[in-house]
């Protein structure tokens, strides 16, 4: 089955992560254990995963700020003729 052929900013959050999934088994798969090629690699993998971690904290950060602390709304007079 033919993919139909899309911009790198029409690609889903899941698509690319399926391919940064499917990137990091494809190196395994190819480089030989104990070489310092993939030990980097390893590293990189945590690093960007510790990365995404530090977004989805800010995320359940700012909707906790949102969701816990919301000022009351204030009547204002206005004045009818």
């Amino acid at each position: 089955m033919a993919k139909e052929s899309r911009n790198d900013e029409e690609m889903t959050t899941e698509e690319a992560f399926r391919s940064l999934g499917r990137f990091f088994s494809w190196m395994e798969e190819r480089i030989t254990p104990g070489s310092e090629f993939r030990e980097h690699m390893a590293k990189s993998r945590v690093e960007f995963l510790k990365g995404i971690r530090s977004l989805v904290d800010a995320k359940i950060d700012d909707l906790e700020k949102g969701h816990g602390k919301r000022e009351a709304k204030k009547a204002t007079k206005v004045e009818v003729e």
